[in-house]
C-alpha cells in the first residue's frame, strides 16, 4: 500500500476508504456535469455525496458555495448554474455504477492492507501483493517466487505506465545495467526488496525547483522594466454607474430578435428571460446585441450575470469571451518581485534568467470573494516562477505586470491538486516554477511556452496594447 513517485522515488503510503452503503458511492450513484465537449465528467465524490444528500431530501436546488464552488444545481433542470455568469450546464445522475460490496459487516473508513482472497464482485488477488506497512506480508508471499516470476509481475503492473510515455533512466538490474524505465524500475526496486532479492536502483534524474544560490550582488534589476516589486492594486468601476449604465456602451438594442436560444438562460430570444434570481431592473424581454462580437442574448440575463461578477465595468461575452471594457479578477493583496538572476534555464542557453517571486499572505475573504468575511490560506508561497530574458520573454513579464495590476494571476477557491476550499489558487495564467529540468511539465525546456501564456494572457484581455496602455 505504497505509492511511488517517479521522478524523485518518494515512498508515500496509500489507502482506501469504504463509503456508507446510504451515500451516493453506496448506492452506485454518480453525478456528472456536461462539458464544452459534449461528453460527461463527474464530480468529486464528496461533491457528488452533497448532491444526492439534496437531491433525496427533495430539496429544489442546492447551493455549492459552501462547499468551495460558486455553482447552483437546479433538480427541476437537472441543470448547473454558475453563480458568477450564470452561465448553464447540464448535469445526470447515473445509476449504473455499483458500487463494490464487501462479505460481513460493513467495514469503517480507514487504511486497509490488501487481503489475499476475494471479495464479493471482485477477482482474486494476484500471488503476490505489494508490501502492507510492515512489509511482513509482502515479503513472505515474493520470497517464494524466483527472479523470472518477480520481472513478469514487475513488468504487468507497470506495463500501463510505460505506455504513457516516461522517459528511461539507467538501472542496474539483475543481469546488468541497461536504461530501464522508472515507473518499472521503482516497481520492480519495491518488489524484489520486499522479497529480500537484490536491487541498485541510481539515482532519479534530479527534480530542480530553484537555481543554484544567489547573491544579493548578482541579482539586477531588468533593462527596460521600471521597479523591482509590485503590490497588489484594486481597481473599481465608477461610482454613481448602475450595471445597465455600465452595459449601455456595450450593447445594440434589436428589435426583432432571431429564432434562437439565448445562452445565458437557454430560453428563446423571442419570449422573456428564464433567469430566476434577483430581479434587475430592466424588462425581461429586452433583448440586446454586443457591439463587437455580435453575439445576442437577454439584456436582462446580460445585467444578472454583471451583477453576480467583480461590476468593474467590464463586460465579457460568454459565448466568445471577447471582453469589453477592462476586465479584473478578485487576486488577494499581496506582492509582486521580479529581477535577473545570472543563470540559464533549459533550452535558452544563450540568456539570463527572469526571476518572479510572487508573495500573498493567507486573511479574510472579501466582498468579492466565493465566501466574504470566511478566512483563507495561501499555500506555497512565497512561489518563484521563471521567464528566459529574452525580447519575448520581456514582453511576458511587462504583460504579466499588467494582469497582477487587475488581480487576474491569482483567485480565491478549490485547489485542483488537493481539494482544498478557500485557498488561493492560480487563475488561468501558467506559469514555470521548476527551474533546472521539465520532470513535472512546470519547467523548462519547453518551445511553446511563452506563445501559450501570451495566448492565455489575451484571452484575459491582457495584450501589448495593454502594456502600452498602463506605466510600469
Amino acid at each position: 500500500m505504497n505509492q511511488f513517485r517517479q521522478d524523485t522515488g518518494t515512498l508515500r503510503p496509500v489507502r482506501r476508504n469504504y463509503y456508507d452503503p446510504a451515500s451516493a458511492p453506496g448506492k452506485g450513484v454518480v453525478w456528472e456535469w456536461e462539458n464544452d465537449s459534449g461528453s460527461w465528467t463527474p464530480y468529486d465524490m464528496e461533491v457528488g455525496i452533497t448532491i444526492q444528500h439534496a437531491y433525496e431530501k427533495q430539496h429544489p436546488w442546492i447551493d455549492l458555495t459552501s462547499i468551495g464552488f460558486s455553482y447552483v444545481i437546479d433538480f427541476s433542470t437537472m441543470g448547473q448554474i454558475n453563480r458568477q455568469t450564470q452561465r448553464q450546464r447540464r448535469v445526470r445522475r447515473r445509476l449504473d455504477l455499483v458500487y463494490p460490496l464487501v462479505t460481513g459487516a460493513v467495514p469503517k473508513a480507514q487504511s486497509w492492507r490488501q487481503a489475499s482472497g476475494t471479495r464479493a464482485g471482485a477477482t482474486a488477488a494476484s500471488p503476490a501483493s505489494p508490501p502492507g506497512a510492515n512489509g511482513k506480508t509482502g515479503r513472505v508471499a515474493l520470497a517464494t517466487l524466483n527472479r523470472t516470476s518477480l520481472q513478469r509481475l514487475a513488468m504487468a503492473q507497470s506495463r500501463v505506465l510505460i505506455a504513457s510515455g516516461v522517459p528511461t533512466v539507467p538501472v542496474k538490474n539483475l543481469n546488468g545495467s541497461s536504461p530501464v524505465n522508472p515507473a518499472l524500475a521503482g516497481i520492480t526496486g519495491i518488489l524484489m526488496s520486499a522479497a529480500g532479492l537484490p536491487v541498485c536502483l541510481t539515482r532519479p534524474p534530479k527534480l530542480v525547483l530553484h537555481p543554484p544560490p544567489v547573491s544579493k550582488s548578482e541579482i539586477k534589476s531588468i533593462p527596460g522594466v521600471s521597479n523591482t516589486s509590485r503590490k497588489t492594486t484594486k481597481k473599481q468601476a465608477k461610482k454613481g454607474k448602475t450595471p445597465e449604465e455600465v452595459l449601455k456602451k456595450y450593447l445594440q438594442k434589436v428589435r426583432h430578435p432571431p429564432d434562437e436560444d439565448c445562452t445565458i438562460c437557454m430560453e428563446r430570444l423571442s419570449a422573456p428571460s428564464g433567469y430566476k434570481g434577483p430581479q434587475p431592473t430592466v424588462k425581461p424581454d429586452l433583448v440586446g446585441k454586443l457591439s463587437r462580437c455580435g453575439h445576442i442574448y437577454h439584456i436582462y440575463c446580460l445585467v444578472a450575470m454583471y451583477n453576480n461578477g467583480n461590476k468593474d465595468g467590464s463586460l465579457q461575452c460568454p459565448t466568445c469571451k471577447t471582453i469589453y471594457g477592462v476586465k479584473t479578477g478578485t487576486q488577494p493583496p499581496g506582492k509582486m518581485e521580479y529581477h535577473l538572476i545570472p543563470h540559464s534555464l533549459p533550452g535558452h542557453p544563450d540568456c539570463k534568467t527572469i526571476r518572479i517571486i510572487y508573495s500573498i499572505p493567507p486573511g479574510i475573504q472579501g466582498p468579492e470573494h466565493p465566501n466574504p468575511g470566511k478566512s483563507f490560506s495561501a499555500r506555497g508561497f512565497p512561489r518563484h516562477c521563471y521567464l528566459p530574458d529574452s525580447e519575448k520573454g520581456r514582453k511576458v513579464l511587462k504583460l504579466l505586470l499588467v494582469a497582477w495590476d487587475r488581480r487576474l494571476i491569482f483567485a480565491i477557491g478549490t485547489s485542483s491538486t488537493t481539494g482544498e476550499s478557500d485557498t488561493v489558487i492560480w487563475n488561468e495564467v501558467h506559469h514555470k516554477t521548476e527551474f533546472g529540468s521539465n520532470l513535472t511539465g512546470h519547467g523548462y525546456p519547453d518551445a511553446n511556452y511563452l506563445d501559450n501564456v501570451l495566448a492565455e494572457l489575451a484571452a484575459q484581455g491582457i495584450s501589448e496594447d495593454s502594456a502600452a496602455q498602463e506605466k510600469d
